[in-house]
């Protein structure tokens, strides 16, 4: 096998979206380097990648701790020598509007939202800025464009993602580090199912009723924004810094629900 095309860190990717632009990414030749919570899954996650001849490792690592992120890129370069660009899909979400919400449920999706991504991009850029080159995307979310009723927190952090991405892509621009984001729509993801399952006690009926809401009248698959994710990382993006790429089946394009 030949030497891998680059060293990838997708954070959050023992499940949904960072899964499938894990597995994409070594389908293309890419070490990627698996991180999350739960060894169990990432591992899984790993061995699906070798079994399918492609190169991967996992560290178990809790971004939320004061750190992490940083320790996180410092491992990755240790072991592999190099890291030629960061996804930062790892999130966490809450429902509830500012009377809802708890202080630590704020600090929470903050500290993993926000404080992580901010804190592992900032590793990261250090360590493309010697290499001459580099490329981060941030999952945020169609939410973090428009906003949406209940999710006060969720939305908020979302949107600083949006805001730090123009942000970073500006500061960086001449360094040749392009950073850029991803906002998804709805996704079948395992918390979108939960969240059906709750609001709706069935996974279809709620499947149903969130497609009918869409223009394209489906939900989308992680592996259409793993796509998004692999573009916007590629040479083929050479020249795209600073976007929000809505990913969302039309919604970005309508003026309020779909009817």
């Amino acid at each position: 096998m030949s030497a891998p095309q680059r060293v990838v860190l997708v954070t959050g990717s023992t499940t949904g979206i960072g899964e499938a632009s894990a597995k994409l990414f070594a389908a293309s030749g890419d070490a990627v380097m698996i991180t999350g919570t739960k060894p169990r899954a990432g591992q899984k996650v790993v061995g699906d990648i070798k079994a399918a001849g492609g190169t991967a490792d996992f560290i178990e690592m809790d971004l939320r701790k004061p750190g992490a992120p940083a320790a996180l890129i410092d491992a990755i370069v240790q072991r592999l020598g190099r890291l030629d660009v960061l996804v930062n899909n790892a999130g966490i979400l809450c429902a509830g509007n500012a009377l809802d919400t708890t202080d630590e449920q704020w600090r929470d999706i903050m500290a993993v939202n926000v404080d992580a991504l901010f804190f592992a991009s900032r590793a990261a850029v250090k360590v493309m800025l010697r290499q001459g080159k580099g490329a981060i995307v941030n999952i945020a979310s169609e939410w973090g464009l428009n906003g949406e009723t209940g999710y006060v927190a969720y939305c908020t952090s979302k949107g600083a993602v949006v805001q730090m991405t123009r942000c970073m892509a500006l500061d960086h621009a001449q360094h040749n580090i392009r950073v850029n984001a991803i906002c998804p729509g709805e996704v079948h993801t395992q918390m979108v199912e939960d969240l059906l399952i709750k609001a709706f006690g069935d996974l279809e009926k709620g499947l149903k009723t969130l497609s009918g809401g869409i223009p394209m009248r489906r939900v989308a698959s992680p592996i259409e924004i793993a796509r998004c994710v692999r573009f916007l990382a590629s040479d083929e993006a050479s020249y795209v810094t600073g976007t929000t790429l809505a990913v969302d089946g039309g919604n970005d394009a309508t003026g309020g629900p779909y009817p």
